[in-house]
Order: structure tokens, then C-alpha cells, then sequence
């Protein structure tokens, strides 16, 4: 309750700042027409053109906020990479995908942590999980769910011929502690390994590195990113927990006969969207039609649009 009251509060200041700002957007406006010589002032012009554009920034992020009404859509975010047939190519797309969510969360000063990351054979990126700390992370990012598919030149190709590269995208709610998930401990069973890649002389030298298989449902999950043993089991029974929610939530779902039969299946050939960097420009979200030629600035983490379309469309 408290957590609800906390959110309805935060969305009444925004709607008195926003009410204030176009007030003084008016104000300034009348000011600039009421000049003796009827040409505006240019400092006055340029400042309330500034505030404009704020404004609409502004009344835009809180259009988003007012579609997200979903059980879960104010949680932190658990998201999941995998790469794809493909090999280094794929592994490569992954590791391009990590940073432009990166960015994405950055833009919007949420806090992002890696859970779990296995490096590609020869480069890339083979897996990562992560976890986006923010106001409505999964009500935003749970509409990147689903295959994303990449083409361009290879710069692994000594001949530079042109490559198509897929990546599978998954993310879940961050469930709080006050929702029940039942974890038998006899249903678990828990390997320890040494962890892959950098971190040093500790890191590679223990079984530090938990993975945690749930034998009911056959859910694997690992983790890896920790000094500790004992860090990476919490960390790997947090993702387990999200997994096992979403799991029944979809469950519960297909039972009611809700969203499934819209939801497309997520398997190689399916993607969301499509990033073309060669022969053109283009990323194009198959669900919504919504396209940019603008790919660098997509891959430098501006989603904004492509989620804010996929809300307006009820695609997720």
C-alpha cells in the first residue's frame, strides 16, 4: 500500500510541475507578443522554445507511464540475451544488444548489474543476464521480448560479405519478496564451478559460480558475476524466482485464453524487429510497422519510440 501511495504521489508532482511549466510556457508566449516593436525578444524566444521542448518531453514520458497498468509493469527488470546459430557473429550481435540496453537504461538513470555473462568462444558475448533497476523497467522492456535480428557486412568475413545474426531477448519481473513463489529446497538441485572470462586471479581460481536447476520444471539458471559463493546462490535463486513467476503467470494466461494466441512464438525466424545496417539504413519493428533509418542512434540505446508504439499497440 505504502508503495502505491508513493507511486500515485510521484504521479500527481509530475502532473504540478508539468501544470506549472505550461503556465509559464503561457506567460512567456504573451510576453514575447506584447513587445513595443512587435518583434520578439530572441532571448526570451529561445528560452521559452527550450521549455517547450522539455515540456514535450516531459508530458511524453508520462504518456508511457499511463500505459503501463500492468500487474507487474512497475518492477525492476530481469532481462536475458542468448545468442543464436551463428556462432561469432551471433555472439557478436549479443554483445551489441548488451550495450544499446545499456545505453537505454543509462538515458534513463536506472541502474543496471549483471547477474550472469558467458563470453563467446572466439568474441562476442554467448549469454547475459541482467538486472534494470527503475521505476517500471519491466512494464517498459517487457516489450523487447521476443527474436532480434541483425544484418550487415561481417567483420569477422575476410571476404566482407553480408551476414543475418539473431539474438533472442527475454525479460521478467523483479518479484518482490511479498509475492509467494514456492521453492521446495529437494526440488533444487545446485552445482558449483569455476566462473569463465575476466576477474580477475580470485574469480578462476574457486568454485565461486552457482548454478541452480529446478528439477520440476527443468528451469537452469546460473550465476557467476560475484566473488562469493554465497552472493551468486542469492543471486541465481532471484532469477529462479522471476523465471518461476513467469512461468505460471503465463500459465494462468493460456488458461484464461489471454494475449497467447497474439503473442508470436519466440524461435529463430520470428523476430520482433530487424536492424539492417547493409545494403541500408533501417530498423523496423515488425508488430508496430514503426521504422528509423537513424540505426546508430537505435543501437546507442534510443528505444523510446519502438516501446512507447508497442504499448500504443497492445503488441505485448
Amino acid at each position: 500500500m505504502l508503495k502505491e501511495i508513493s507511486r500515485l504521489q510521484d504521479i500527481i508532482k509530475q502532473w504540478d510541475d508539468l501544470s506549472g511549466d505550461v503556465e509559464e510556457l503561457e506567460s512567456g508566449l504573451s510576453l514575447c507578443t506584447e513587445t513595443s516593436d512587435g518583434d520578439p525578444d530572441p532571448e526570451l524566444l529561445a528560452e521559452m522554445t527550450a521549455l517547450s521542448d522539455t515540456l514535450q518531453k516531459h508530458i511524453s514520458a508520462l504518456e508511457v507511464k499511463n500505459l503501463l497498468g500492468g500487474e507487474n509493469d512497475g518492477l525492476n527488470a530481469i532481462m536475458t540475451i542468448h545468442s543464436g546459430a551463428g556462432g561469432t557473429e551471433s555472439a557478436d550481435w549479443v554483445a551489441m544488444l548488451q550495450r544499446m540496453y545499456q545505453r537505454w537504461a543509462e538515458a534513463h538513470d536506472f541502474d543496471l548489474s549483471l547477474l550472469d555473462f558467458q563470453p563467446g568462444e572466439e568474441a562476442g558475448v554467448k549469454s547475459v543476464t541482467m538486472e534494470i533497476t527503475g521505476d517500471f523497467a519491466f512494464g517498459q522492456l517487457k516489450t523487447e521480448n521476443g527474436v532480434h535480428r541483425l544484418v550487415r557486412i561481417s567483420p569477422f568475413d575476410a571476404n566482407k560479405r553480408r551476414h543475418t545474426s539473431f539474438a533472442s531477448v527475454f525479460v521478467y519481473p523483479d518479484i518482490d519478496d511479498t509475492i509467494e513463489i514456492d521453492v521446495i529446497d529437494s526440488d533444487l538441485r545446485i552445482d558449483t564451478f569455476r566462473a569463465q572470462g575476466a576477474g580477475g586471479q580470485h574469480i578462476n581460481t574457486t568454485d565461486s559460480a552457482v548454478r541452480i536447476t529446478h528439477i520440476p520444471s527443468g528451469i537452469v539458471v546460473s550465476c557467476q558475476n560475484e566473488r562469493s559463493q554465497h552472493k551468486n546462490r542469492a543471486s541465481a535463486m532471484k532469477i529462479l524466482r522471476a523465471k518461476l513467476y513467469e512461468k505460471e503467470r503465463l500459465e494462468r494466461e493460456a488458461e484464461k485464453d489471454k494475449l497467447n494466441a497474439q503473442k508470436q512464438q519466440i524461435a529463430w525466424g520470428s523476430q520482433i524487429r530487424s536492424y539492417v545496417l547493409h545494403p541500408y539504413q533501417l530498423v523496423k519493428d515488425h508488430r508496430t510497422e514503426h521504422e528509423t533509418g537513424n540505426t546508430g542512434r537505435v543501437l546507442d540505446g534510443d528505444l523510446d519510440d519502438f516501446i512507447e508504439q508497442a504499448l500504443l499497440k497492445k503488441v505485448v
